[in-house]
């Protein structure tokens, strides 16, 4: 992999802010009575899309220091047809996709967005959307990068 210019480096005082941002999400996420077990799942399955090895190996790691269990990580990427989790988890997590792929699909299907509200409240669903946003963001920023993975 060729070394790239490290937009995260070169602009510390943004990257903060996003930062920021995140911490301020994960505020709300808990006020709205989102697990954050959930959203490291989302961090990772978003990350997953997205192939972003710095923030997987992040993310797994946050997850497993949360509780997370090995085997619900290691089926994240077949979420749909793994029983290990819960009805709001899967519509969270559908919307993830739905947001991660929208240069894919160019919209959030009226379908995962019902169903997202048949299981989060107004402001799960809140949380969820800005939870994904960001990490898209940090997903894309580290990708760019080509942010290493820590030894």
């Amino acid at each position: 992999m060729s070394q790239r210019i490290s937009l995260n480096r070169r602009a510390p005082g943004l990257l903060k802010q996003l930062i920021e941002l995140n911490n301020s999400i994960k505020k709300v996420a808990a006020e709205a009575g989102l697990d954050q077990r959930l959203l490291e799942l989302l961090k990772i399955r978003t990350s997953q899309l997205n192939g972003c090895a710095f923030c997987l190996d992040m993310h797994v790691r946050e997850a497993m220091e949360s509780g997370e269990t090995h085997k619900r990580i290691y089926l994240l990427s077949a979420w749909r047809d793994a029983n290990v989790y819960t009805d709001q988890e899967r519509s969270a997590l559908a919307l993830a996709d739905a947001m991660t792929r929208l240069s894919e699909t160019q919209d959030v299907a009226d379908e995962v967005y019902e169903e997202a509200l048949a299981h989060l409240t107004e402001d799960q669903y809140t949380a969820v959307g800005w939870a994904v946003t960001v990490m898209n963001a940090f997903n894309r920023l580290n990708v760019t990068s080509h942010t290493p993975v820590p030894e």
